[in-house]
């Protein structure tokens, strides 16, 4: 029934036809996979293969216990009416103290898991943990609901535009938990009790770590699923993007003013319908005639190009017969394999189109051939991985079938693995510097160079307000480099002095992000299709007296370059991201655990964006511990307290930890 296995490295329970196999995985960490009749490893999941540890392991009649180092789990085998049932309990290694333990749904049946099966072998599974009073949750991903601590909500895992699903929680309580499952389902963190729970699986498989602080969680999972590229130099700086430049003319006139205006600019983005079809991965040579001789000219300004990606493919594209024919396109459990209506050029209507699948390492072979001799050949060096959901129109992942599984099963690491196909295309052609803008990430995303944005939000303060703790989440769920559309993407006057003021605080909080971006569809709005360009979205598109604020934020984000350059290195080598909630760097401060509106920007940096219209004055938790100064007035505080700061439109409030040297002012 309960057995030590592999030299004793692995702890084995049976319980009539379910296995659970508990086995060490990285340094204080322990995964845990149940199955019925047997444990496979046919299953993808984010985990990469882990480097030896000493474990220690005891068995006996009632239970067993399995240590890796500062974590330990437990199996006591219960007794019931209805049979013997497991139940797994985790501690700290050293002290015994609980961490996580499951929870079983009832004193008769079922226990901590359910299994309703399904055909094939596949089925419904459960899992439930113990909740606890005092616990904050926090991570597993992005999410539009304007919350830090995820205590007490119900999220979908599945993904959509603006919503991303990595399923990897940093608790208050010492430790993190990755549901290794790509699949559909929901996690629940409810008051009476925590419930993973996916639609249609063959086994359960999570991993559990444990550390003395949020940022030892945070470099055990980097560890297991993969650190982050080194970020290169240039796509620190600014970046310049509108919902469409729609010829090669037109860009290279806004990247020419940048230069005449003496402002700084890094990089600049070729959005959709440039190509000639969805899915050709093509400049259309009538609007983009020398993209070589583009890419020269904005080299020699310093400029980079990022060039739109899609996934989808068009009927019409050239592409379409060989990629359906070789089963390189994601197929349908039912019906058509046909995914989201799209307006195509040369075609008055919508027509449906259908995805490439990328868990087919053929499919990612082509389509990065493709891409290669139509966009990397030419100079193209950085991507923009839209709609990499995918987006589906309508929703229903389950009915998709993937080369490694139905969709129920495998659905939520489609932008893994898109993002896997440029990474490794890259990296083969010999370029080491990869970056990935995606529009959705899976848990290890960030080991392929992906740079997660927020989708397209509204342009108001409550998205604003919403961004700041969906990018904090982001970071505790591994994704160290992550942008918003400044300013939205859905709206926005430039004529209106409400919509200024938004902009400009959205620049101020913009430039304390990993990656510095405007974008957004402007008012006047354009009906969709391939001759839309939207209103102006350039830094002088929005009055004078704006474009001198705003210029001053640019100015501000040139001069921290250097140190954010430095945080890059940390996360790449320990997988800390550079933002990140207080509690990350003062996790013995109780009210930085509270703290959803402001955060650390490194080490050294506290940053408090103006979040509400009108207001000029903030007023600010300074954690305990450290003696905070103001980088504008040079006013010291002492930590622990809540500080009351002016906040002119002209600056967002930022303060140095313990007198160190960031150069915020100019």
């Amino acid at each position: 029934m309960l057995e030590s296995r592999e030299d004793g490295r692995v702890l084995e329970v049976r319980v009539r036809h379910e296995v659970i196999r508990i086995e060490p995985w990285g340094r204080d960490s322990l995964r845990v996979r149940v199955a019925r009749h047997r444990v496979t490893d046919d299953v993808p999941g984010a985990l990469l293969p882990p480097e030896p540890v000493v474990v220690d392991t005891e068995t006996g009649p009632d239970g067993g216990r399995i240590v890796n180092g500062a974590l330990a789990a437990e199996v006591e085998l219960v007794p019931t009416d209805t049979g013997v049932v497991a139940v797994l309990t985790f501690r700290r290694g050293d002290t015994g103290e609980e961490l996580l333990a499951e929870q079983r749904a009832h004193f008769w049946w079922p226990g901590p898991r359910l299994f309703l099966g399904q055909d094939g072998g596949y089925g419904r599974w459960e899992q439930r943990f113990h909740a606890y009073e005092d616990e904050k949750l926090f991570g597993l991903g992005q999410h539009p609901h304007g919350r830090l601590d995820q205590k007490g909500l119900v999220l979908d895992l599945v993904q959509r535009n603006g919503e991303v699903s990595i399923p990897f929680l940093v608790s208050s309580r010492g430790y993190g938990l990755l549901w290794n499952m790509p699949g559909t389902g929901r996690v629940e963190l409810a008051e009476n009790g925590t419930r993973w729970v996916a639609d249609s699986a063959r086994r359960i498989d999570y991993w559990v770590t444990a550390a003395e602080t949020p940022a030892g969680i945070l470099e055990r999972y980097a560890e297991a699923t993969g650190r982050p590229p080194l970020l290169p130099e240039w796509a620190s700086g600014f970046w310049q993007s509108k919902l469409r430049y729609r010829d090669q003319r037109e860009l290279l006139s806004v990247a020419r003013e940048y230069g005449r205006r003496g402002l700084p600019l890094s990089v600049i983005v070729v959005d959709f319908f440039h190509w000639t079809h969805l899915g050709d991965w093509r400049f259309d040579p009538d609007e983009w005639p020398d993209p070589e001789g583009m890419i020269r000219e904005l080299a020699d300004m310093g400029v980079r190009l990022l060039v739109s990606v899609w996934p989808s493919v068009s009927p019409l594209s050239e592409n379409f017969p060989t990629m359906r024919d070789n089963g390189m396109l994601v197929d349908t459990e039912r019906g058509v394999p046909v995914h989201a209506p799209w307006h195509d050029k040369g075609f008055g209507t919508e027509l449906p189109v259908a995805f490439h699948d990328p868990t087919n390492p053929e499919a990612r072979e082509f389509v990065w051939e493709r891409v290669k001799h139509n966009y990397y050949d030419k100079g193209v060096r950085a991507f923009w991985l839209d709609a990499c959901e995918p987006e589906l129109r309508p929703g229903h992942p389950h009915n998709l079938s993937f080369h490694t599984g139905p969709g129920a099963e495998v659905v939520n690491m489609y932008p893994l693995e898109q993002a896997r196909a440029f990474h490794e295309g890259s990296r083969a052609a010999g370029d080491e510097q990869v970056v990935l803008l995606c529009r959705s990430a899976w848990a290890g995303s960030q080991r392929y160079g992906a740079a997660l944005w927020s989708g397209d939000i509204p342009a108001t303060w409550e998205s604003l307000r919403a961004q700041v703790r969906a990018g904090l989440n982001t970071a505790l769920s591994g994704i160290p480099w992550w942008t918003t559309d400044i300013g939205g993407f859905h709206g926005g006057d430039p004529d209106s002095a409400e919509y200024r003021e938004l902009l400009v605080r959205w620049f101020q909080y913009g430039a304390f992000c990993p990656l510095f971006r405007l974008h957004g569809v402007r008012e006047p709005r354009p009906p969709f299709g391939p001759d839309m360009t939207g209103g102006p979205n350039e830094v002088w598109s929005y009055g004078e007296q704006t474009l001198e604020l705003i210029t001053e934020t640019l100015w501000l984000r040139e001069r921290l370059r250097s140190y954010l350059g430095e945080l890059m290195r940390v996360a790449h080598e320990t997988g800390l991201p550079p933002m990140r909630p207080l509690f990350v760097d003062f996790p013995h401060d109780e009210r930085a655990w509270r703290t959803a509106d402001c955060f650390m920007f490194g080490p050294d940096l506290l940053v408090a964006p103006v979040l509400y219209p009108g207001r000029r004055v903030r007023e600010v938790h300074l954690p305990e511990g450290a003696v905070w100064t103001e980088a504008w007035t040079g006013t010291e505080h002492t930590g622990g307290t809540v500080a009351r700061v002016d906040a002119p439109l002209e600056r967002i409030p930022v303060f140095l930890r313990d007198g160190a040297e960031v150069p915020v002012r100019g």
